[in-house]
């Protein structure tokens, strides 16, 4: 009997803040993910028949086989910032699936122009980055780039070069390291 009016007692008290003002405002969302947009994929498999005729039309081969692209690092290193070769791999802009051709905006929101920083070679060149700041960079969560970095730590490992990576216990931090 006293468990049914404790029951009773607790579905009256939450009607009572239900509709009190404190109960009718939002909780804030709480997320690690610095952006408030995510990073929008395109697939080219759902692309209508139509939308690839236009892209066609709008953005022919030909046009572009004249522009000289950087080819290594030394080429683009003098270029000018941001970045306007946004279909360069290492651009921070845009990945394409090479498996399925499917293209992943990491900053739907923005434009090319509009990135702080838009080469992964030039973060790569500023040396060690804090977790926080790759997620900033790639629009991840940090936990998600912990991810990442554990998992080529370990295909390191197996690889041929994976005994010089164990031997350099300063580079690597213990909790990160291959297992021997």
């Amino acid at each position: 009997m006293a468990a049914k009016q404790d029951a009773s007692a607790r579905t009256r008290s939450s009607k009572k803040r239900a509709g009190s003002p404190e109960h009718d405002q939002p909780k804030p969302h709480r997320s690690r993910r610095k952006r408030a947009v995510r990073a929008r994929s395109i697939s080219v498999k759902r692309m209508t028949r139509k939308e690839l005729e236009l892209g066609e039309i709008l953005y022919p081969r030909d046009e572009h086989a004249d522009v000289v692209r950087p080819q290594t690092r030394g080429d683009c290193a003098d270029a000018p910032r941001p970045c306007p070769y946004v279909s360069c791999k290492h651009h921070l802009y845009l990945d394409v699936s090479p498996r399925t051709g499917a293209i992943k905006l990491n900053y739907p929101d923005l434009e090319p122009w509009e990135l702080e920083d838009t080469c992964a070679l030039d973060v790569a060149d500023a040396g060690s980055q804090r977790l926080e700041r790759v997620g900033e960079l790639t629009n991840l969560t940090r936990e998600r780039v912990r991810q990442i970095e554990v998992k080529a730590l370990v295909k390191l490992g197996r690889s041929r070069g994976g005994a010089a990576l164990r031997d350099l216990p300063e580079a690597v931090p213990p909790c990160r390291r291959p297992p021997q």
